[in-house]
């Protein structure tokens, strides 16, 4: 059993910031890599970011220079900052972790529920 709860939407309007976590809990024995994705209406879900275990990252074109995703090995969380934030970043948010879970080989991904974020003034 694991969960992964986000937390941090909300509206803002543009050029603001947010920031985003998904807590991951339950069986867990470690975590690789984790991410965030976003899904717009009438749009497929895209890549945001991506953390590895050891802390590199990648993120879209769209929002280099502007997001910084982190994580806290000790709490199994990942997070989202979200600054200068654009109307198109208006999205809904999933956070994704791929999980090696307690006694199982290899790992699972696992999704979040997902936060909204809209940005408009």
């Amino acid at each position: 059993q694991v969960q992964l709860v986000e937390s941090g939407g909300g509206l803002v309007q543009p050029g603001g910031s947010l920031r985003l976590s998904c807590a991951a809990s339950g069986s867990i024995f470690s975590i690789n890599d984790m991410g965030w994705y976003r899904q717009a209406p009438g749009k497929k879900r895209e890549l945001v970011a991506v953390i590895t275990s050891g802390g590199t990252t990648k993120y879209a074109d769209s929002v280099k220079g502007r997001f910084t995703i982190s994580r806290d090995n000790a709490k199994n969380t990942v997070y989202l900052q979200m600054n200068s934030l654009k109307p198109e970043d208006t999205a809904l948010y999933y956070c994704n972790a791929d999980v090696r879970r307690t006694i199982l080989p290899g790992t699972i991904p696992y999704w979040g529920q997902g936060t909204q974020v809209t940005v408009s003034s």
